[in-house]
């Protein structure tokens, strides 16, 4: 067990205030630059629909360091850890902020994603580790809602930065944020340690995030960094190999990084695999709709970051139905029609043209928001719900990491197809940058459906024996 020991008051009150607001700072920061892409290509000289590998250095950073999170708190302490995330991601920001070239801007996100990526697990821990299980339900709720305000008001704020100031101060507000929380962790967050030193996985580790990092570079290789489909193979090739060295590796060691018997839970093997997939589409989403708004239909960035609201807005509302829906038709067939309806809908997005009513393109984002957000809430449930205590915290890791993976995934996927379509202008009855739009928007949106056929393996009771589907991660 952990050491628990008693919290006074003041630090009861205060702690979940705190990881709240790191919760915030990552939230917010994810959604607040997918408006201002356009304008910050412009100042750094470089095509708007290439900038996807700015994204991509924070998602693929994140990603990679979840395994080590609770390791690493348990071996440091979760204040010395949680102060150092919030002073790395300032410290990334602020780099961001400074950064004149492409090269320079992804190197800052980097150093922004290793302090993000320690923020939201070790925050999580601290939570679970402090209070007692009764108190569980309420804390957590609590420290949920600033990340859900993050995707509503990052792209409006975001779009209103970029046109009345520039968008170095999309990075620039992180800083007096995470000065106020790296004085609240030092004065309220506890140290809290794992009472049993565990060993942790170090090669695996390693070969896992190879895997991640060869087969995200040959994505890209395909889009942003133009490289020959030789070069794409070989690291497609290098990151498979790698994933079956670890696979291999991890079924006959004590204490692998995640354990291949979590797979012989039917609901945690669809449940990881259909995310995979589904995210593919639905992670191309925050990063395509404010380029085409602005790149191919000419919106003003504060006017891309407003269209977004009916999205986000959306998204929270619908999370108050999934519940109910999930009880009344089961696992199965909410997540087997939801991916065949967010995939049209994503689909429906090619549609899109200047010819399109306002109100009509609203209500198509505020539809697809609604989607999204169920089928996230959906497919993170049935991930976890039929695993044992002692299975859970790995499944919940991996879950974690599969969930940033496939976001950049499908981030550098939708760039792929964007620069693919957009190289063909003129060929092939491609002849406008709307037209590359609309085909990776039908694209993404055939690559969602086939998810479906992913989902339909549950069985009608899967998942029903669990007393009510919780909402256990967000994105």
């Amino acid at each position: 067990m952990p050491n628990r020991a008693p919290l006074d008051a003041v630090t009861a009150r205060w702690l979940p205030w705190v990881v709240a607001i790191a919760f915030f700072m990552q939230s917010l920061d994810g959604t607040i630059l997918n408006t201002a892409l356009p304008a910050m290509a412009s100042d750094l000289a470089e095509n708007p629909l290439r900038m996807q590998g700015v994204i991509i250095a924070y998602m693929l950073t994140v990603a990679l360091l979840i395994p080590a999170s609770g390791w690493i708190a348990d071996r440091f302490g979760t204040k010395k850890i949680f102060f150092g995330a919030i002073l790395l991601f300032s410290f990334g920001s602020l780099l961001c902020a400074l950064s004149n070239s492409l090269s320079m801007l992804i190197g800052a996100r980097v150093i922004q994603g290793l302090g993000g990526a320690l923020m939201l697990p070790v925050g999580r821990l601290v939570v679970l580790r402090a209070y007692p299980r009764s108190e569980l339900v309420r804390i957590m709720g609590f420290i949920t809602i600033p990340g859900l305000l993050g995707p509503l008001i990052g792209p409006t704020m975001g779009g209103w930065m970029v046109e009345y100031l520039t968008w170095h101060w999309i990075f620039i507000i992180n800083l007096p944020v995470g000065v106020l929380g790296c004085y609240a962790v030092w004065k309220f967050i506890p140290d809290l340690r794992g009472s049993e030193r565990t060993r942790f996985d170090g090669l695996g580790f390693l070969l896992f995030g190879a895997a991640m990092v060869l087969i995200t570079i040959a994505m890209e290789g395909l889009g942003e960094l133009h490289l020959p489909h030789l070069r794409v193979m070989l690291l497609l090739f290098g990151g498979m190999a790698c994933l079956a060295a670890y696979w291999l590796r991890a079924g006959h060691i004590e204490n692998p990084l995640f354990a291949p018997s979590l797979f012989k839970t039917r609901t945690f093997a669809v449940g990881i695999l259909g995310n995979l997939f589904a995210r593919l589409g639905s992670g191309a989403l925050p990063f395509l709709v404010p380029l085409l708004l602005q790149v191919a239909l000419g919106y003003s960035p504060s006017q891309a970051g407003m269209s977004m609201l009916p999205l986000a807005a959306a998204a929270m509302v619908a999370k108050s139905v999934a519940r109910p829906l999930i009880e009344r038709f089961g696992y199965r067939s909410v997540l087997t029609a939801n991916t065949l309806a967010l995939g049209l809908m994503l689909a429906s997005m090619g549609l899109v043209s200047e010819q399109t009513p306002y109100w009509l393109l609203l209500a198509q984002l505020a539809v697809l928001g609604a989607i999204n957000s169920l089928q996230f809430t959906a497919m993170n449930t049935v991930t976890l719900i039929d695993l044992d205590d002692a299975s859970a915290s790995s499944g919940n890791s991996l879950l974690s990491v599969v969930a940033q993976l496939s976001l950049s995934l499908g981030v550098a996927c939708a760039g792929a197809l964007l620069g693919g379509f957009t190289a063909q202008v003129g060929n092939d009855g491609v002849d406008t940058v709307l037209g590359a739009f609309q085909l990776t928007f039908l694209t993404v949106g055939i690559m969602a459906m086939l998810a479906a056929t992913i989902f339909s393996q549950l069985s009608k009771e899967d998942g029903r024996r669990a007393k009510r589907p919780d909402e256990h991660i967000e994105h």
